[in-house]
């Protein structure tokens, strides 16, 4: 599935580019690697991840599972492939003059919405760089964000692996939490004030004084912003590049 005269990328992700064509002889008239993809992202949507199989699209297609190979190779090129089409491309970005800083926290604010859109994304592994045209463009977006910063080229990258990975990290553990309270059948708030009152019974404060002190205080006790972690979290990185952007401003 490689052209090592090409790009060096599987064929399956030279065709997201637009470098190849569709097999000469289609198994079946109307497969494409298009209806794969497409087949794929609706079980993971309604099924979560594990339900992705070639032999499971295949049936939802109405084809063998061997004529699926003839456009993707292997599953790991697959979860490329869907990853792109479920994130999409990203929104048009701020408009000239907007600040670095404004400009950054927009882009992990659309990334971590288009996640959560798509929860299952955060379950796939993580294999290489972006090679696909909206993950590309994503870091495109990024890289724009950071222009004017002074920061040098390597710089710009390591803040978007720091800013991404943070987004990726607090959307697949607020994907937890989630999953978690709703098989409590409770609602969030139900369940962090019994946690709450159970904390209080374990947490001696002989023992456990900072967090006897926390409990004490009533922070726990207080409505829950299901958004606040993400902007304190975000706004802490932010702080952090904002280091390294004046020392390297005149």
């Amino acid at each position: 599935m490689r052209d090592s005269g090409g790009t060096g990328l599987p064929a399956s992700i030279e065709a997201a580019w637009g470098l190849r064509e569709r097999p000469g002889k289609g198994p079946k008239p109307g497969l494409s690697l298009e209806r794969i993809v497409d087949a794929a992202v609706g079980l993971a949507s309604a099924e979560g991840l594990p339900a992705v199989s070639m032999g499971r699209i295949a049936k939802e297609l109405g084809v063998s599972t061997m004529s699926l190979y003839r456009y993707v190779g292997a599953k790991d090129e697959l979860y490329v492939l869907m990853l792109d089409r479920a994130i999409g491309a990203p929104p048009p970005p701020p408009a000239p003059g907007t600040g670095w800083r404004e400009a950054l926290a927009t882009w992990a604010r659309e990334q971590r919405a288009a996640l959560q859109r798509n929860l299952w994304t955060v379950r796939v592994p993580v294999s290489g760089p972006p090679v696909t045209p909206n993950s590309v463009a994503w870091w495109e977006w990024g890289m724009v964000a950071l222009e004017g910063t002074g920061l040098d080229e390597g710089t710009k990258i390591s803040v978007i692996l720091l800013v991404s990975g943070y987004v990726r990290n607090e959307a697949g553990l607020m994907a937890d939490l989630d999953a978690a309270i709703r098989a409590t059948g409770d609602t969030p708030q139900e369940v962090m004030a019994r946690y709450g009152r159970t904390l209080k019974r374990l947490a001696d404060p002989g023992r456990y004084p900072a967090v006897a002190r926390m409990l004490a205080s009533g922070v726990m006790d207080e409505p829950d912003d299901p958004d606040y972690e993400f902007r304190f979290g975000l706004e802490r990185l932010l702080d952090g590049i904002q280091v390294l952007v004046d020392r390297v401003t005149p």
